[in-house]
């Protein structure tokens, strides 16, 4: 009689990644949530640590060089964000106020983070994965340099923190970055007041005509108050400093602040929509 052969033990299983370091899974359609949230909390995170409490947007066309036709308008955006950031700097504040922040490719973009590092001020890059045109430029603060795939968390970002927006002369993206943050003040989505500055009258008038959408009813007359003009940077200074000043840094300050301070409920509509807790060094601690 034959024994019975004896089956061989299995090979033990190796241990599978964790959830959250399975990077395919991270990488699909069932980890977008995850991904989108990163987007959130991973910026939270750095500007927290970096002390950042609200901040300067320019807005402006990746195409004006240096060494351009349109280079008056670098050139105003580099002395414009070194002068803010020099006064933001001398401010008796807690925390960095009003730091200038960019969408963190070249152009008007790389002329606003130059123009405050050359103040030696900090400044932020709002950068987003493009197939052309999009790539960190070299002046951003090394710690404030962010990297977005997804545009709408990228456009949170930049209402998130700003209390004042500088549109230089663009295409396409600065106007869509534009209207969109005029329409979240004009319909009271940010629940916070903004400086909004449309620098280069001369080249907006020729491509907008916004006082036509005011007489054919499209807007109302009150609406082309949300925004100034200015086409000289002694004059988009004056109406940023004395703008951000009035809103919060006089008397107003603690009544915005309560509204526009750290949280969502910047950009909700309901006062009492809970706040996230601030992020410390033991929460960052895996685990």
């Amino acid at each position: 009689m034959s024994e019975t052969p004896i089956a061989p033990l299995p090979k033990p299983l190796q241990r599978r990644p964790k959830a959250y370091s399975d990077e395919s899974f991270l990488k699909s359609s069932d980890g977008r949530t995850l991904r989108i949230l990163a987007e959130y909390l991973e910026p939270q995170t750095r500007f927290r640590k970096e002390k950042v409490r609200d901040t300067v947007v320019f807005f402006g066309s990746a195409r004006i060089h240096e060494d351009g036709s349109l280079v008056k308008y670098y050139d105003a955006s580099r002395e414009l964000a070194k002068r803010i950031t020099q006064w933001s700097d001398a401010l008796p504040e807690d925390g960095r106020r009003f730091v200038i922040c960019s969408g963190g490719g070249p152009g008007i973009m790389e002329a606003a983070n130059r123009g405050a590092a050359d103040a030696g001020g900090k400044s932020i890059g709002l950068n987003i994965s493009l197939p052309f045109e999009q790539y960190p430029n070299p002046y951003i603060t090394e710690e404030l340099n962010f990297e977005f795939h997804y545009f709408f968390m990228r456009k949170l970002w930049f209402a998130y923190l700003a209390k004042a927006l500088v549109v230089f002369p663009g295409g396409f993206g600065t106007l869509d970055e534009l209207f969109e943050l005029l329409t979240l003040v004009q319909t009271h989505k940010l629940r916070k007041e903004m400086v909004i500055v449309i620098y280069g009258e001369e080249y907006w008038r020729e491509v907008l005509n916004l006082e036509a959408m005011a007489k054919h009813g499209m807007i109302s007359p009150d609406d082309l108050s949300l925004f100034q003009w200015a086409s000289d940077v002694d004059t988009a200074f004056a109406q940023v400093t004395e703008g951000l000043t009035r809103l919060y840094l006089q008397e107003k300050k603690q009544e915005a602040e309560l509204v526009a301070e750290d949280g969502l409920a910047a950009l909700e509509e309901d006062p009492a929509a809970p706040q996230l807790p601030a992020v410390t060094e033991t929460d960052t601690k895996e685990g």
